[in-house]
């Protein structure tokens, strides 16, 4: 009689367990539904730090924290006076330079060539007179009518003009021939140098104005006008409004159920009614412990995968850092090429 009843109770005990394991598969299969994964992520944006390619004091600041700016506005501008007076100084010397270059290109002037050939001619002619006096002067000599000291003086007049006129003739022939090829090389190598460095003044000149790089939002104001800003030093935080993306983490077990490509639906607490479109657009190959600042039904210690979800917010009502529910069918037909132009 004992023997029938411990069986009896054999029973029981076994068909309780199974009546649990039963209960707990249909609590998973209710979490995570036969089509549908639900994760858990907060909203994520690109940040840029704006700052000034040069040193200089802020002159100007257009826009404050929480603005909204586009691409190529002006949100702040350095004095311009000192790049500007760069910009002045150089367009003169490359000025100067282009009509020295010119100069030399168009070689000697006529008048330069018949001042050379009359520089030759007066040389001769001094020459000429000197010879002259100087064979007076040795016939002189022979009936010791003159000294010696006078006829090595009117010789030295001699070979003096001698060495004038062939230095005469050099220059001549150098104003004929005009300017070597090196020298207009040169010179024209020095115009290109004071271009390029107008150019770069120009550049700097207009770059005391801080456009915006992309779409987005002010985030921070760190400096103000009147202070003196730092090359590369922020001076405005600029939040970009697109892409705007979902953070999320996937369980392992889950990670076999998600594609790249795949559509989701994304909610928020402020706005629960309210459905954004997205889709997966990134999934880690690295495994990684779920961060504390992500809630998920899974144990924090369990290893994840980190998502990117990409949202469509053509309100712009999804903030930094908002939570956000995630919800992905998993039985779609085949990962989409998505885009918020669908």
């Amino acid at each position: 009689m004992m023997f029938v009843f411990f069986r009896q109770r054999l029973l029981a005990a076994a068909l309780a367990s199974l009546l649990l394991s039963a209960a707990g598969c249909s609590d998973q299969r209710g979490q995570h539904g036969d089509t549908g994964l639900t994760l858990y992520g907060n909203v994520d944006i690109r940040e840029v730090q704006l700052a000034f390619q040069d040193t200089g004091r802020i002159l100007d600041l257009a826009v404050d924290e929480g603005a909204r700016v586009s691409k190529g506005q002006v949100v702040a501008q350095l004095d311009p006076a000192r790049f500007r007076l760069e910009v002045d100084r150089l367009a003169g010397e490359v000025a100067a330079q282009t009509r020295l270059v010119e100069r030399l290109k168009d070689g000697s002037r006529p008048q330069e060539i018949e001042k050379a050939r009359a520089a030759v001619a007066s040389a001769k002619a001094n020459l000429k007179e000197a010879e002259l006096i100087l064979a007076r002067k040795q016939s002189l000599q022979l009936t010791n009518r003159i000294s010696q000291q006078e006829v090595d003086s009117a010789r030295a007049r001699v070979e003096t003009w001698l060495a004038t006129l062939k230095t005469t003739e050099e220059e001549r022939a150098l104003a004929i021939e005009g300017p070597r090829k090196v020298d207009i090389a040169a010179a024209e190598a020095t115009l290109t140098a004071l271009r390029a460095a107008q150019g770069l003044a120009e550049q700097r000149l207009r770059d005391t104005r801080l456009p915006a790089p992309a779409d987005g939002f002010i985030r921070n104001r760190i400096l103000e006008p009147g202070a003196m800003a730092a090359a590369g030093a922020p001076v405005l935080t600029l939040a970009l409004t697109n892409p705007l993306w979902v953070r999320a983490y996937i369980s392992e077990p889950d990670l076999g159920r998600v594609r790249e490509g795949l559509r989701a639906e994304l909610r928020t607490d402020s706005l629960p009614g309210k459905v954004y479109r997205g889709w997966v657009g990134f999934i880690s190959s690295t495994a990684e412990f779920t961060p504390k600042t992500v809630e998920t039904t899974e144990l924090r210690t369990k290893l994840v995968y980190r998502g990117r979800i990409f949202a469509c917010d053509p309100q712009q009502e999804l903030r930094l850092g908002m939570p956000v529910t995630v919800t992905i069918n998993t039985k779609q037909d085949q990962s989409i090429k998505a885009s918020c132009d669908d």
